[in-house]
């Protein structure tokens, strides 16, 4: 059972009738969930989707995300997950490099329209089909029945490529970081396994599904549990406290920042939040102040019997996890030790180094980039740098890149420069992440101009034009010149000394 259809099966098997989704007044169980998923197989094969063709699937989280997603692997596609906070832009380009055949849009979310915007971006030559998710239910299966569906399902290969995942580089061009269904399976059953998630679980999933944790942690991690998922399209303070109380949602995974507005919710004393039993977060620092609130008992906590703190990256998913009795000085400063399958090591010069079975199999058409991120002894390089206690737990101490993370997502400042560096007026540029008590950290663009009439308006509205919102630069600075060495490299340790 180490293929994605094959999990769905055995969980269709095993939980029946049980739930598993609830969206608003919807409950789908886990025997619906693989009939819409077979009947979706069915109307993408008679679109053309073939085997180990790629499908994009680009929407927030909801039922319908999670059953076009599974029904790509299904058919036995490739799934290429794409944030739903992309622009027209930044998806045709995931598009043009994966050659994807289909593509499965959210029209219509926040207000935008995503296939005018990606059909005037890209001729998407590759593309047969472009799919509104309204639509997914209404597809005409054409000549395929489910025998047909069950049948690529079952070729399906645990070694076949499950996914492809793309995340900025220190480049700017954006890589696709290839994960077997093995690998995909494996992690989930492991961090499921850490996290003692079970049927009797309520998991409300505010971690986005297009990213891997919230796709191989959420998703997959629901499969093989049964755990009931509730899958939330966009945070709302007051909504999210109403459903933790209403369904008694027992696990809830998170940026900090998710936790930080529950405790000063202004409205949470008038909730009964008690259901919470584990909570799993990182992408940040995480106060060790804030653990022991998470964890503490009366007005000032949350009381939630476990939480731990883990380290992850696209490129491996999970790979280091805290567990269920480690105190909060250790939750807190560190993200824990590597979880089964997986180890670590920190290189001389002070970097990570990931190794095991869920490190990725290397990025789409980028023979170069996988050797640079991957060594001869199969380590994978992270770019961060961190140190290991005695008992193996694992404290990231900087960056050897200059990703930043605002709100729990990663930022790669020389993709925003380089969207910067199109803009007229525009002579040179340098993105940082700067403090930001809500966010974590946001951008600041340095931008020196070559036109005085270039306006701080104008170089944000350009940005969110062309990139996610949560890359555009919340602040930006006027300079005559920026710092740089001999060799010509900006120095953004001075900018951030500023």
């Amino acid at each position: 059972m180490r293929t994605l259809p094959a999990v769905l099966r055995a969980a269709a098997d095993r939980f029946g009738d049980h739930p598993a989704y609830v969206e608003g007044d919807v409950t789908l169980s886990f025997e619906g969930l693989l009939e819409r998923v077979q009947d979706t197989a069915r109307g993408y094969a008679a679109l053309g989707l073939e085997p180990r063709g790629r499908d994009c699937v680009w929407g927030p989280n909801s039922i319908d995300c999670v059953v076009a997603a599974l029904a790509v692997s299904y058919a036995g596609g490739t799934l290429v997950p794409v944030n739903s906070r992309y622009t027209g832009h930044e998806v045709a380009d995931v598009v043009d490099r994966t050659g994807a055949l289909l593509v499965v849009v959210a029209d219509g979310f926040l207000g935008r329209s995503q296939i005018a915007e990606l059909r005037a971006a890209s001729e998407l030559s590759s593309v047969r089909a472009i799919i509104d998710l309204a639509d997914l239910d209404s597809l005409d299966p054409g000549a395929f029945n489910v025998t047909d569906v069950d049948a690529f399902a079952a070729a399906v290969s645990p070694d076949d490529v499950a996914d492809i995942m793309f995340t900025s580089g220190t480049t700017g061009r954006s890589k696709g970081a290839m994960t077997a269904h093995r690998q995909t399976v494996g992690v989930a059953d492991a961090w499921g396994e850490l996290g003692g998630v079970t049927a009797d679980d309520r998991y409300l999933a505010i971690n986005p599904f297009f990213h891997s944790f919230g796709y191989k942690a959420g998703i997959v991690v629901g499969l093989l549990t049964g755990a009931t998922i509730y899958p939330v399209a966009t945070f709302d303070l007051d909504a999210t406290m109403t459903l933790i109380e209403t369904a008694k949602i027992s696990v809830l995974p998170g940026a900090p920042t998710i936790y930080q507005s529950l405790l000063n919710a202004p409205g949470r004393q008038d909730h009964d939040l008690s259901s919470l039993r584990l909570a799993v977060t990182g992408a940040a620092v995480v106060p060790v102040v804030l653990i022991e609130r998470m964890r503490g008992e009366g007005p000032d906590g949350l009381a939630i019997d476990q939480v731990v703190t883990a380290f992850g990256m696209t490129e491996a998913v999970v790979a280091t996890m805290c567990r269920k009795d480690d105190p909060a000085e250790i939750v807190a400063t560190t993200c824990g030790r590597a979880i089964p399958g997986m180890e670590a090591r920190i290189a001389e010069d002070g970097e990570l180094l990931l190794r095991g079975e869920f490190v990725m199999l290397g990025y789409l058409d980028d023979p170069d980039a996988t050797a640079e991120a991957i060594d001869a002894g199969g380590w994978l390089h992270t770019g961060d740098v961190g140190t290991l206690d005695e008992a193996g737990n694992l404290a990231i101490t900087d960056r050897l890149k200059d990703m930043y993370i605002s709100g729990g997502f990663n930022v790669y400042p020389a993709e925003v420069e380089q969207t910067l560096a199109r803009l007229d007026g525009v002579a040179d540029v340098a993105v940082i992440g700067v403090p930001d008590e809500r966010m974590g950290e946001v951008g600041k663009a340095y931008v020196v101009r070559s036109a005085p009439e270039l306006s701080v308006d104008e170089v944000i509205a350009f940005s969110k034009e062309r990139l996610a919102n949560f890359k555009v630069p919340r602040l930006v600075e006027f300079v005559d010149a920026l710092p740089r060495n001999l060799s010509g490299k900006v120095l953004k340790t001075q900018l951030r000394g500023q």
